[in-house]
């Protein structure tokens, strides 16, 4: 007997939006199950913070004074709103809004089992259900280095807490340069704090193009940030009451460590090797991605009724693209599995000051897959907003084929994360370059930036003028 059409197996925002989108749109009947006493939110609560601080430092008179007093930045206030705005955000997908659309919400930890058909066991009772979804949260990567157990360290839950008590750790080494990473160091160094973040590839966001990633680690340099990159830290000691960092041949004194090392799939619990659920070969040899699993472009698991999302897959914890996944998987669950992934048209962004923004493929991911593009790039300064506003960092980069079509776009810069949406649609209606050149921006406006790029696709000869064009103009000619 099937008591369910599916079951999401939650523990994060994407696991209660696939129950809602199940319910409401696809008229499902599902069950919801999420741990215990679970935080969903707490990862909001950083763009928040950044955003807040940043337009605290624009209003004052003193900027200087906010970037390194850090008794003129309110934290506490900060904070509270920003607790705030995460409360309000939570009511919308609360389990009462769930329960109230027809959701069986579940509170407890349980696992998968084979007796005799595929069930899922938890608070003793057995849910059984045409398919399943993985949309379980993730925990931080602890990297294996020597002290760091005994020494004690911080991770991004528990580390916002920390700097709401009257007298936070003062020197803080930061280790990872994921987007986290990033935003975090910016924020330490905002509230006053001695900043050190230490990565150990050659430079942060090392999937982005290298003139991107200089944008924004120049960004934070200049905000005070003390950057070292190609450097693994090896070591972490306690000596006469302080602690130090070895990382490379520098031995860094500091009060706290923070890591932000990546994600991994919160997995382990769920006895999914049991049921037939493989994980990859080639990742459980790596410490960080061990619980990484065999998923096919449908989003299926090894396990033909078994399907996954979200942080439950790994990467970075995007909220936008976990419910592009939890979409296509749902569709695939309860219909016939026929919808695949495609990334090509999903937008990410990381929420420094600049924010970094970008669909599809970088320069470097284009040149190895096609060969022969075109890169267009513009600068922010070139935008009357930007000078109005004080905010010129930036550029606008956009990689086409010779024909037009658009590969992929970046931006650097305020709004970042707004102004993507323009490419993803491009990309996504297979749109090129000419009919961005069809856009009449508002005037000032940081869209103006379509405008800039859409007369250097006409310097590059990347668009030209129709035949019945160049007859006109011979003809008055």
């Amino acid at each position: 007997m099937i008591d369910y059409d599916v079951v999401i197996l939650g523990g994060s925002l994407t696991g209660r939006y696939a129950a809602i989108l199940a319910t409401h749109q696809f008229k499902a009947k599902v069950a919801l199950v999420e741990p215990p006493q679970q935080k969903i939110f707490p990862h909001l609560l950083t763009p928040y913070a950044l955003t807040y601080l940043g337009k605290l430092r624009q209003q004052c008179s003193d900027i200087a004074t906010v970037a390194v007093n850090r008794s003129s930045v309110p934290w506490a206030e900060v904070m509270q709103e920003a607790k705030g705005v995460v409360t309000n955000i939570e009511e919308l997908y609360s389990p009462v809004v769930l329960a109230a659309l027809g959701v069986d919400v579940v509170s407890g930890n349980g696992q998968f089992e084979r007796t005799p058909s595929l069930t899922f066991s938890v608070n003793r009772r057995q849910l059984r259900s045409r398919s399943y979804l993985l949309a379980t949260g993730s925990r931080p990567v602890i990297p294996n280095i020597e002290g760091l157990q005994a020494t004690g360290y911080y991770t991004l839950p528990e580390v916002l807490s920390v700097l709401t008590s009257p007298n936070p750790p003062t020197r803080w080494v930061i280790v990872g340069g994921d987007p986290s990473g990033i935003q975090m160091a910016q924020i330490f160094t905002r509230f006053g704090l001695d900043v050190t973040l230490i990565v150990r590839h050659s430079r942060i966001l090392p999937q982005e193009d290298p003139e991107i990633t200089q944008l924004i680690q120049a960004a934070l340099e200049a905000e005070g940030v003390r950057i070292l990159t190609a450097t693994p830290v090896s070591q972490i000691k306690q000596i006469q009451g302080k602690k130090w960092v070895q990382a490379g041949n520098q031995a860094i004194e500091t009060d706290e460590v923070l890591l932000c090392a990546g994600q991994q799939p919160d997995l382990a619990h769920l006895n999914l090797e049991t049921v037939g659920v493989r994980l990859g070969e080639a990742q459980r040899q790596r410490r960080s991605h061990r619980n990484r699993l065999v998923l096919n472009a449908k989003l299926q698991t090894t396990h033909p009724r078994i399907y996954a999302c979200g942080e439950a897959i790994g990467g970075y914890p995007l909220t936008n693209i976990a419910n592009y996944e939890a979409a296509i998987a749902l569709k695939n669950a309860l219909y016939f599995p026929r919808n695949r992934v495609d990334y090509s048209s999903i937008p990410w962004a990381v929420f420094s000051e600049p924010q970094l923004a970008r669909v599809g493929l970088t320069e470097t991911q284009a040149r190895r897959s096609y060969g022969d593009v075109v890169v267009l790039r513009q600068y922010f300064k070139s935008v009357a907003a930007a000078q109005m506003e004080m905010a010129t960092t930036g550029v606008c980069q956009v990689v086409v084929l010779p024909n037009g079509e658009i590969l992929g776009a970046t931006i650097v810069g305020s709004y970042a994360a707004e102004l993507i949406h323009v490419f993803s649609l491009a990309i996504a209606q297979r749109m090129k370059i000419d009919k961005i050149a069809q856009l009449a921006p508002v005037y000032p406006s940081f869209s103006e930036i379509f405008a800039q790029i859409a007369i250097s696709a006409y310097q590059t000869q990347l668009i030209r003028p129709s035949i019945l064009d160049q007859f006109l103009a011979l003809w008055c000619r």
